[in-house]
């Protein structure tokens, strides 16, 4: 018999590596007691990444550790402030979640258990702490997704419903709670340093980006005189990458405050997202957003300033020069990165040499057409076949696709695609369907399933949807 009985979670190694860096960073917080405690999601999918087996581990088990809390180590709500709308808020923090607890996995690299609607804490600033169980079940659906996508985000380990009654200004109320448990690299932020900035502590700053050097960037030699400049350069490098990701994917954040920006370059913290229906850079997931500042189109630009307003902080270490040099490339990274994540989608990623061309005509066909982007790339996927190579006019001949942009789009796709061998087919099918999801996660599916979960309580639909958008 183990510490905490047969449950796996209650037992892994959990570290203390955040923890141990002092609580200049956190505040000790107990979680909420709920008076119910129903699994409505547990990521299977995620277990073997922990050295978990789902055979080993039952509903129960989820529940004790993640709905009732049970275990005796420290939940940490992290300090952070954050630049909100360009306006700077130093009054944020972890309001409504906490670090549950750090463990390796199978890669050997340190992940975060983090909570979120797990209750009140020294940041929740009058607000209750919980989640709302549609907004536990839209993260669960944007994390998967991206995930299929090969975005690189966080992910939902478990969705617990809590028995509360919740009012909100944005769901009709009142309306059902819920608590999750985010895995993910890091709940570090941009914000958890411009917080050490604003409180005057570059001791602090130098400290927590060793830490952050030390374990997310372990590429630099941490001895090396010149290792924080290099570490914002590969920041930049990261960021532009994940914002090309997204932006490939189809994806709106919809609010890119740098309180939500992982200093670790990973997706996280998803609040009134949207995936485009066509591709329409005003686009703007938040109804909140009246300026559109964080519609689709923006987000590079946002992720640029964004990595700019970091640097008040790292010049109490970096020179601003050595900053600015590595910012001034961000264009550079991400146009590269654009280019890299369509021709995955395309299945040519790693069989061409140049594809800006053909991604550029992609791009210039889909906005003009408004076709839909994503039913785009799945009937390319399910479509494409020898012939094609051969006869450009056959090529979505099913699609109705008939406008003189798409006759230009075909000319450069089928050139492009002589630069394959045939015998390819199956690598740019394999490619093609590893980096798109055979089911488009539009505003309309996602309240579909909700309906039939608020009104009837049947979590039969947003149960299949999960099973179709993790199959490969």
């Amino acid at each position: 018999m183990t510490l905490n009985g047969d449950n796996a979670f209650l037992n892994l190694n959990y570290e203390p590596a955040l923890e141990n860096l002092g609580d200049d960073y956190y505040d000790k917080v107990p979680a909420a007691q709920f008076p119910q405690h129903i699994l409505r999601f547990r990521n299977d999918d995620l277990l073997p990444q922990l050295g978990l087996s789902s055979k080993n581990i039952n509903d129960q088990h989820f529940i004790e550790a993640f709905g009732k809390f049970q275990g005796m180590r420290p939940f940490l709500a992290l300090r952070y402030h954050g630049y909100q709308f360009g306006q700077y808020n130093p009054f944020l923090g972890d309001g409504r979640g906490f670090l549950y607890g750090q463990v390796r996995g199978v890669n050997g690299e340190l992940y975060d258990f983090g909570t979120k609607g797990s209750g009140q804490t020294p940041y929740s600033r009058g607000g209750d702490g919980r989640l709302t169980l549609k907004g536990g079940v839209r993260e669960v659906l944007a994390a998967e997704t991206l995930h299929r996508m090969g975005v690189n985000t966080s992910r939902c380990l478990s969705l617990v419903e809590t028995g509360e009654s919740l009012w909100r200004g944005d769901e009709p109320s009142p309306t059902r709670s819920s608590v999750m448990i985010r895995v993910s690299h890091s709940h570090i932020r941009f914000g958890t340093f411009e917080r050490l900035y604003h409180i005057k502590r570059p001791d602090l700053i130098k400290k927590l980006l060793d830490f952050v050097i030390d374990i997310y960037y372990q590429e630099i030699d941490l001895n090396s005189p010149d290792r924080y400049g290099v570490f914002y350069q590969e920041l930049v490098k990261r960021h532009a990458r994940l914002v090309a990701q997204w932006m490939a994917a189809g994806f709106c954040h919809g609010v890119l405050n740098t309180d939500n920006m992982s200093i670790t370059g990973e997706s996280f913290d998803y609040g009134p997202y949207a995936f485009i229906p066509t591709y329409d850079p005003g686009l703007t997931a938040a109804y909140f957003d009246y300026e559109n500042r964080y519609c689709y189109g923006n987000q590079p630009l946002i992720v640029r300033v964004n990595l700019e307003m970091l640097h008040l902080p790292l010049m109490t270490i970096v020179s601003a020069k050595t900053l600015e040099a590595s910012l001034n490339n961000f264009d550079d990274y991400y146009k590269t990165a654009y280019t890299q994540e369509m021709l995955k989608k395309l299945g040519l990623f790693g069989l061409i040499e140049d594809g800006k061309e053909l991604v550029n005509v992609t791009v210039d066909a889909l906005k003009k057409s408004q076709a839909s982007y994503h039913q785009f790339f799945i009937n390319l996927m399910t479509e494409i076949n020898e012939c094609w190579w051969k006869d450009e006019s056959i090529v979505l001949e099913n699609s109705n696709l008939s406008e003189t942009h798409w006759e230009n789009w075909r000319r450069i796709y089928v050139k492009t695609l002589n630069k394959v061998s045939p015998n390819q087919i199956d690598k740019i099918k394999e490619t093609m369907n590893q980096f798109n999801s055979q089911i488009p996660l539009l505003r309309p599916q996602i309240e579909s399933v909700w309906e039939a979960i608020a009104n009837e309580d049947n979590w039969q639909p947003f149960n299949q949807l999960v099973k179709e958008i993790q199959a490969k």
